[in-house]
């Protein structure tokens, strides 16, 4: 973790990426270190965001290259349930990306959108908001905390 500290704004987005991917990875401890280093606030705001959203889109592109028939064979899903969910994902489910920030089901939220082919563009702009709002708050929060000491 300190190497990416080293690394300043690049490091927040190289450990906010894999924070995204299934790979177990915690970007706020580096993201931390970087602001109390004197990181300025919208460089690491950016890094971490843009880390962040690419990763959980690579997720999502690994989903996109599993197979739909997949779902029939292994989970006994009969075809016109799965066409619902699947037309359902695509159009008001896709927001669930919004939810992707969220520590231990986020990347198979992320998978699973792109497994299910949702919509995206509307998986890109939640998931987008989602982890721009968590940085944000998590910021707010090392601030108010390093006012305190």
């Amino acid at each position: 973790m300190d190497i990416l500290i080293e690394y300043g704004y690049i490091g927040v987005f190289f450990a906010s990426f894999l924070a995204a991917t299934v790979l177990p990875f915690s970007s706020e401890v580096v993201l931390t270190g970087v602001l109390l280093a004197g990181g300025s606030y919208w460089p690491c705001l950016l890094a971490a965001t843009a880390g962040n959203f690419l990763g959980g889109m690579t997720c999502y592109w690994l989903g996109l290259l599993g197979k739909v028939e997949w779902i029939e064979k292994y989970l006994k899903l009969d075809r016109a349930k799965l066409q619902k969910i699947q037309e359902w994902i695509r159009n008001k489910g896709a927001w669930t990306a919004f939810f992707v920030f969220l520590p231990g089901i986020g990347d198979f939220i992320a998978v699973a959108l792109g497994f299910l082919r949702a919509n995206v563009w509307i998986v890109a702009v939640s998931m987008f908001l989602g982890k721009a709002i968590r940085y944000w708050v998590w910021m707010a929060f090392v601030f108010e905390v390093q006012k305190l000491i």
